[in-house]
């Protein structure tokens, strides 16, 4: 048998660039979903929104709540919208939303431009609004 030589690639490593390649294109095809006031079930900011998925007993989900309500507040023509995610299951599994709190900001039009998991920091939405306005 011996070792394979160091040019190489194992079946592993190739199953392993293949899964990654199709997680970065289901990411791709969710990044380029737009949602509109009908999905969101409230209206699109002037310039951008900011949207909160979020559960009833998530701690971080609170203070992720008072951050971006202060930045929406700050920043002119930014929408803040909660989203609780266990009403609305249809549109976490079709945006692939795995855990509270989750962000998305959307530009103008309600095309996402950014996303993340866990309690932002201010200094990282005022950022990824930077990307959206």
């Amino acid at each position: 048998m011996g070792y394979p030589s160091r040019g190489a690639v194992s079946q592993d490593t190739r199953n392993r660039r293949a899964e990654r390649t199709r997680g970065d294109e289901e990411e791709r095809r969710r990044m380029s979903e737009v949602l509109g006031p009908e999905a969101l079930g409230a209206e699109l900011g002037e310039r951008a929104t900011l949207v909160q998925f979020s559960t009833a007993f998530c701690q971080p989900c609170r203070a992720t709540r008072r951050t971006l309500a202060e930045v929406a507040a700050m920043v002119p023509g930014v929408g803040h919208v909660e989203i609780d995610a266990e009403a609305r299951l249809d549109l976490v599994r079709a945006l692939g939303i795995a855990r509270t709190p989750t962000v998305l900001v959307l530009d103008r039009t309600g095309r996402v431009v950014r996303r993340a998991a866990g309690q932002p920091r201010r200094a990282d939405v005022i950022a990824a609004l930077g990307r959206a306005v």
